[in-house]
């Protein structure tokens, strides 16, 4: 089988010839790597099934000093949406600054100067791109983008929270806004040919979910319907996959009746795959399941080699699998539980 042909059929509930694999990692964790290895590229010898394209930046960056009076740090990343993203104090995360976490009315949201994905140059080579991935046998993937995500980093979460309760026309016009451009984003990644549409919403912390079902079956779940059903309506075959870290075992029913196929990445640490796979698998397909908060950074290699064993006999039987740290890994993963958790897929991971 092709990588992509492999991708594919486990997503499609079936079985593949193996299980296949990937795995994310931190450009800290690579120079790390780098230099235990010698090597300057040592994940040479592991080749993903998986690759995924995406839209261009703009040309010109929008100046938001006006939305951010505390200031803009130098070197500071300032996203499309506004948002500044100051470093942290653990590895890649950050800290933002919030442009709309002020008095802010319906009128400055309308006037507000919204990200446009629209021009010709930022999504024209999509077709290319897709194109050569696939040649060369690759399941290619495109991020739709967040809603709930973009929307609370632009106002602050609590802001977010009591615009559901005292300020819905705020908050549907702001959640509007951000589906639209999902919306053509989507739409276009489904034109160029991308086997899986990718796309999520944090919404789950360790043991719960971070608003009550009913809040997110308000406020989210018609809208990532809408962009589900508008992908579908140009690509039939579209698989579709939705992250959120947590426990999101509420909602999971009501994102396979909007159309989802793949859930990402099932987090051990939080809900059992092997459940969420006697529950949902005759529905869903399951990526990641191999946790990032406890099994990648304190296991021992032999243990790796348990849990993916595991996972495949259980949660990867007949299908539906592909094993993936459950985020990108982090400088305190060692490089001999990576090496175990690669070989262990090669091993186990035939059919």
């Amino acid at each position: 089988m092709t990588g992509r042909e492999r991708v594919r059929t486990a997503m499609s509930r079936q079985r593949p010839d193996r299980v296949p694999y990937e795995a994310g990692f931190t450009s800290s964790l690579l120079e790390k790597i780098k230099q235990i290895t010698g090597e300057e590229n040592p994940l040479a010898r592991w080749e993903f099934d998986t690759a995924s394209v995406g839209f261009k930046g703009p040309v010109q960056r929008t100046d938001f000093r006006a939305y951010h009076p505390e200031g803009i740090p130098e070197g500071a990343g300032v996203s499309e949406y506004g948002t500044v993203e100051l470093p942290g104090d653990f590895y890649h995360f950050t800290r933002k600054q919030y442009p709309l976490d002020h008095e802010t009315t319906l009128r400055d949201l309308e006037e507000y100067p919204w990200p446009d994905f629209t021009p010709t140059y930022r999504h024209e080579h999509l077709e290319a791109e897709i194109a050569r991935l696939h040649a060369g046998g690759k399941y290619v993937s495109g991020f739709a983008g967040h809603i709930w995500e973009v929307a609370w980093q632009m106002t602050s979460m609590p802001k977010l929270m009591l615009w559901f309760l005292e300020a819905p026309e705020q908050a549907e016009y702001l959640l509007d806004r951000i589906t639209e451009n999902n919306l053509f984003i989507a739409k276009r990644l489904a034109e160029a040919g991308v086997d899986c549409l990718m796309t999520g919403d944090d919404v789950g912390m360790q043991d719960r979910l971070m608003m009550s079902p009913d809040t997110w079956r308000r406020w989210l779940k018609p809208r990532w319907a809408k962009i589900y059903a508008a992908a579908r309506e140009i690509n039939p075959d579209i698989q579709i996959w939705y992250h959120s870290d947590g426990m999101i075992e509420p909602i999971i029913p009501d994102l396979i009746e909007i159309g989802l196929n793949i859930l990402n990445p099932v987090q051990p640490e939080c809900m059992d795959p092997e459940k969420i796979k006697a529950q949902y698998g005759d529905r869903l397909a399951f990526w990641g399941c191999v946790g990032t908060q406890s099994v990648f950074p304190f296991s021992t290699p032999a243990e790796m080699r348990e849990t993916v064993k595991r996972l495949v006999n259980t949660v990867g039987r007949g299908g539906g699998l592909l094993l993936a740290p459950t985020h990108v890994l982090e400088p305190d993963v060692p490089w001999e539980n990576i090496v175990a958790f690669f070989e262990a897929c090669e091993e186990y991971g035939r059919y």
